[in-house]
C-alpha cells in the first residue's frame, strides 16, 4: 500500500478559506469586531432555545446507549485489542478535550458568577457563592462531555465496524446521505468540521496565550505586549507543531501523559497548601447544588427578565463544544479501537467530568477563599485587570510562588500543545484520501493545520476581547448543529442495520467509497 495520498478537493478549500478569514480580520479590525458581536448576539439570543434543548437530548440519547442493548457493542472486530492503555487513553481524550482553557476558567468563571450571578442572586452574596463553583462544573461537566461523544460514536463506528479506510465525518453520515457523501455535499460537511476545528481552537489560543504572556511576565519581569503575545504564541507552535510531526503514538501520546501529571502536582499543591477542609466542603456543598438543579440550569433561558446570564455563559459553552464536537469524535475514535460504545461514553462523560469537576473544586475552591476572606479583592482584580493578570495573583499568594509559577508555565504550555496538536492531526486526516487503521497522514500536511490553527490565534488576538473569543466557536458551532444530527441518524441506522433490535451480532453488508465491503461481525 503506498503512502496515504493528499485529498485535494477537501485540503485546498479549508486551507484558503480558514486563512481568507484570519487575513480579512487581521486586516479589518473595526468592521471584523462589528461582524463577530453581530454575530454572536444573534446566535446566543435566537437559538438559545434550541441548544439548551439539544444539549440535554443528547445526553439522554447517550444514556440510553451506554446502559441500553447497545452498550456492548464493540468497535472493531472480536480480536481487536485496545491500542493504548485505558489510562493512557483517558489521559489522551481528556487532553485533547479541555486544553489551557480549564485553567483559565477554573479561576476567572467563579469570579465572574458572583459578580454576575443567576436567578436574579445579589452580586457577591454568599448565596452567589454558593453558585459561582455550581455553574463551572455544569458548564464542564456530563453534559459538556455528552457533546463530544456524540460524533465519536458514528465516526468509530464506520471506521472500525464498517472498514471505511476515510476517517472523516462524512463518511459516517453515509448510511443517511448514501453516495452524496463521495461528492460535492461530504466536502462541504468536511469542510465545516475543519472550520468549527479552526474557530473552536481559537478560542483556546485567544484565551491561553495572554494568559502565559502574563505568566511570563510575573516570573521573569517581561513588558506585556502583542509582541510578547506574538513570540509566546511562536513557541506553542514550534512545540505542538513538533508533536503532531512525531505522530500520534510518540508525541500526542507522551504529551497528554506528562500533562496529567504536571496537572495532578498542580491540583495537590494547591489543595494542601490552600485552606483543604474549605475546598472539600465547597467542593461537596456544590455536587449536591448542581445535582439539585441539573434540570433547571439545563433548560434555563431567562426569558422574561432577560438577564442574559444562560446566553451568556450556557448556550456559549454549549456553542463551543458543539464547534469542537466532530474534532472530538475524529480523534477520540481514532485512539478508541478495541473499546465497547460503552466504555467509550464511560471514559468521556464520567472521567472527563470528574478531572473538570477537580479544577473546578480545587482551583476555583481556593479562589473563594482568597476573596470572600478579604486576602485578595480578585473581583476588583478581574474588573479591572483582567483574567491572565487574577490567575498569576492567585497563584502567587501559594506558597514558593516562583516554582509555581514555572510549574504553571509547564502545564499551560503542555495543556494547549496537547490539545491543538490533535487538532492538527484530524485536521491532517480529514485531508487525507484513505488513512488506514495503521497509518498516519504525511507529516508536511499535519505541520500546515498547525501553522493553520496559529494563524487563527493571531486573528482572535488582534480583534482582543473576550466577545472575539467567543464568536469564533459559537459562529463555527451553528453549521454544525446539523452535521451532528445527521451523524446521530446515520448512527442509529448502522446500529439498528448491524445488529437489530436484540443487538445480536451478524453478516453485515455495507456500502463504502464506493466499493462493496461484507465484513463478518461473527
Amino acid at each position: 500500500m503506498g503512502k496515504p495520498q493528499l485529498d485535494h478537493k477537501v485540503f485546498w478549500p479549508a486551507f484558503i478559506v480558514i486563512f481568507g478569514i484570519s487575513l480579512a480580520i487581521i486586516t479589518n479590525r473595526e468592521a471584523g469586531t462589528e461582524i463577530v458581536n453581530a454575530a454572536l448576539a444573534w446566535a446566543t439570543y435566537k437559538l438559545d432555545w434550541l441548544f439548551q434543548t439539544g444539549t440535554f437530548l443528547v445526553f439522554v440519547f447517550l444514556m440510553w446507549v451506554a446502559f441500553g442493548r447497545y452498550g456492548n457493542v464493540k468497535l472493531g472486530g472480536p480480536d481487536d485489542k485496545p491500542e493504548f492503555s485505558t489510562i493512557t487513553w483517558i489521559g489522551m481524550l481528556f487532553c485533547a478535550g479541555v486544553g489551557s482553557s480549564l485553567i483559565y476558567w477554573s479561576v476567572a468563571e467563579p469570579l465572574y458568577y458572583l459578580q454576575g450571578p443567576p436567578f436574579g442572586i445579589a452580586v457577591g452574596s454568599p448565596e452567589a457563592a454558593q453558585w459561582a463553583i455550581t455553574y463551572g462544573m455544569f458548564h464542564w461537566g456530563f453534559s459538556a462531555w455528552a457533546l463530544y461523544a456524540i460524533p465519536a460514536l458514528p465516526i468509530a463506528y464506520a471506521y472500525y465496524v464498517r472498514k471505511d479506510t476515510i476517517l472523516r465525518a462524512s463518511t459516517a453520515c453515509r448510511p443517511i446521505l448514501g453516495n452524496k457523501v463521495d461528492g460535492w455535499l461530504g466536502k462541504v460537511i468536511d469542510i465545516l468540521v475543519m472550520f468549527g476545528i479552526v474557530g473552536g481552537f481559537g478560542t483556546s489560543l485567544g484565551l491561553g496565550v495572554p494568559l502565559l504572556a502574563e505568566a511570563a511576565s510575573s516570573l521573569f519581569g517581561l513588558q506585556q505586549s502583542m509582541g510578547l503575545n506574538m513570540a509566546i504564541l511562536a513557541i506553542w507552535t514550534l512545540i505542538f507543531g513538533f508533536s503532531v510531526y512525531t505522530g500520534l503514538y510518540k508525541g500526542i501520546k507522551v504529551l497528554s501523559n506528562i500533562n496529567v501529571y504536571l496537572a495532578l502536582a498542580m491540583l495537590v499543591l494547591i489543595l494542601l497548601a490552600g485552606p483543604t477542609v474549605f475546598i472539600l466542603s465547597v467542593f461537596t456543598d456544590s455536587i449536591g447544588v448542581l445535582f439539585n438543579n441539573f434540570f433547571r440550569m439545563s433548560f434555563y433561558t431567562d426569558p422574561i427578565a432577560k438577564s442574559g446570564f444562560p446566553q451568556s455563559w450556557t448556550v456559549f459553552y454549549w456553542a463551543w463544544w458543539v464547534a469542537l464536537a466532530p474534532y472530538m469524535g475524529l480523534f477520540v475514535a481514532r485512539i478508541s479501537k478495541g473499546r465497547t460504545l460503552k466504555q467509550l461514553i464511560v471514559a468521556e462523560l464520567l472521567w472527563g467530568t470528574l478531572g473538570c469537576w477537580a479544577f473546578f473544586g480545587v482551583v476555583g475552591g481556593y479562589t473563594l477563599h482568597l476573596e470572600f476572606n478579604k486576602i485578595l479583592p480578585l473581583s476588583t482584580l478581574l474588573s479591572e485587570s483582567g483574567g491572565p493578570a487574577t490567575i498569576i495573583a492567585v497563584l502567587n499568594t501559594l506558597p514558593m510562588p516562583q516554582v509555581v509559577l514555572v510549574l504553571f508555565l509547564l502545564l499551560e504550555f503542555v495543556f494547549l500543545a496537547t490539545c491543538l496538536d490533535s487538532s492538527a492531526y484530524v485536521c491532517a486526516s480529514m485531508a487525507t484520501k484513505n488513512l488506514a487503521e495503521n497509518e498516519q497522514p504525511a507529516r508536511w500536511n499535519r505541520i500546515v493545520w498547525a501553522l493553520a490553527l496559529a494563524a487563527v490565534g493571531i486573528a482572535i488576538l488582534s480583534l482582543g476581547g473576550l466577545s472575539a473569543i467567543q464568536t469564533s466557536s459559537v459562529v463555527a458551532a451553528v453549521p454544525l448543529i446539523l452535521v451532528l444530527v445527521i451523524l446521530t441518524m446515520s448512527f442509529m441506522k448502522m446500529l439498528h442495520e448491524d445488529h437489530g433490535v436484540e443487538c445480536k451480532p451478524k453478516e453485515i453488508t455495507f456500502k463504502s467509497s464506493g466499493r462493496n465491503n461484507n465484513i463478518s461481525a461473527k
